[in-house]
């Protein structure tokens, strides 16, 4: 049994796929081939956005914006801890400093403690408040009405951290729709995967797009070789883009068909665990299905025993970015944000993908339902 079965997925599409990877290889144009293009294009219109720039991994797609925000090692970005350790990397890279905010029960970024973390700053007055980083986690779109407004109300710019979010709707509009301007990845494991690293950055912003069109090829002026400032070497290969298009017909069924299976696991496991909450109004394209066991005795031996049946589960994430090594400088204690800590003590990842079989389904469930009962 796989975790995500990307093979099954590949069988479902596979005359398509290798026509579209062999064209690539006939043509020959293997960086910035007319996929990407044509990829960029589709993107933006599945959004709703004006532009799409598309680019090697999802880090690039974080550090492309905070690049092109100019940040100071004394300017503030705030974003939640817990997630994956490349949301607050991506600011340092940039060259600015991450303030860590607690999240929700249902692992979005907490409005609340978002407001306290940007008071504090300001009070303390070592950091200056720039930006806020959102994180759609588990593919679940963060509170857009309230973070909109939070991030007006102080000048800050929004960033929306959509890695695991493409194909969640909030209020009716797509991830990645919200914000100054978002990000997604295309590892193979998220929502729309290709074949390899890859990401893309939306945006209405002409005048941010272009800058990160610029900073994406080595900060590119007129021509490539008119380098007029410092940029990365982060453009999305032609394969891949290749890839994406066929996947991208796949992803609206898919993430129907990955619901329902959400509202089965709900029901067989809704008794035992707190299942993910969707709040009214939102949808998720279901980057993985979590589920909260009683604490962290529990969640240990789950993770241990249901290898050994034959069922794959992951744990996203073990230690907040506030109690990570390489923040350890920061000053931050596991209780200065108990949410996060929490669920990182408890979360529970279970296998989640659109070709899962009925006999599957009940072998994972009645699995795990044992081992509790036991």
């Amino acid at each position: 049994m796989e975790f995500i079965d990307l093979g099954r997925q590949y069988e479902s599409v596979k005359d398509q796929m290798d026509a579209a990877i062999a064209e690539v290889v006939t043509h020959q144009h293997f960086i910035m081939g007319p996929q990407v293009e044509e990829l960029e294009a589709r993107l933006a219109a599945y959004v709703g956005r004006k532009y799409c720039l598309t680019c090697s991994s999802g880090t690039s797609a974080l550090m492309l914006p905070l690049m092109a925000y100019d940040l100071a090692p004394d300017d503030a970005v705030f974003v939640p801890s817990f997630t994956y350790f490349a949301s607050a990397e991506s600011v340092n890279l940039a060259g600015g400093t991450p303030v860590f905010v607690d999240s929700l029960d249902d692992f979005t970024v907490d409005p609340d403690d978002l407001v306290r973390a940007i008071e504090e700053t300001k009070r303390e007055g070592k950091l200056t408040p720039r930006g806020i980083m959102t994180v759609d986690l588990f593919g679940l779109p963060s509170d857009y009405a309230r973070i909109e407004a939070i991030a007006q109300e102080y000048g800050l710019f929004l960033l929306t951290d959509d890695a695991q979010g493409f194909g969640g709707t909030f209020q009716g509009k797509q991830s990645c729709a919200f914000g100054d301007v978002s990000a997604t990845s295309f590892f193979p494991a998220k929502p729309l995967g290709c074949y390899g690293d890859g990401g893309a950055i939306f945006t209405d912003d002409e005048d941010l797009y272009q800058l990160m069109h610029s900073l994406r090829v080595h900060g590119h002026g007129a021509s490539k070789y008119d380098n007029v400032r410092i940029g990365l070497n982060a453009r999305l290969d032609t394969i891949q883009a290749a890839v994406l298009l066929v996947k991208l017909d796949l992803l609206d069924e898919e993430i129907k068909k990955k619901n329902a299976l959400r509202k089965r696991y709900d029901d067989a496991l809704g008794d035992l665990f707190q299942t993910p909450r969707i709040p009214e109004g939102r949808t998720t394209s279901l980057a993985q299905y979590t589920i909260l066991t009683k604490d962290a005795a529990e969640r240990k031996r789950l993770f241990e025993e249901m290898p050994k049946a034959g069922v794959p589960v992951m744990i996203y994430y073990q230690t907040p970015m506030h109690e990570q090594t390489a923040y350890r400088d920061l000053g931050y204690a596991p209780e200065d944000l108990p949410v996060a800590h929490d669920l990182s003590e408890r979360v529970l990842s279970l296998p989640m993908h659109a070709y899962m079989t009925d006999d599957e389904f009940e072998k994972i469930t009645s699995t795990l339902r044992g081992l509790v009962r036991r």
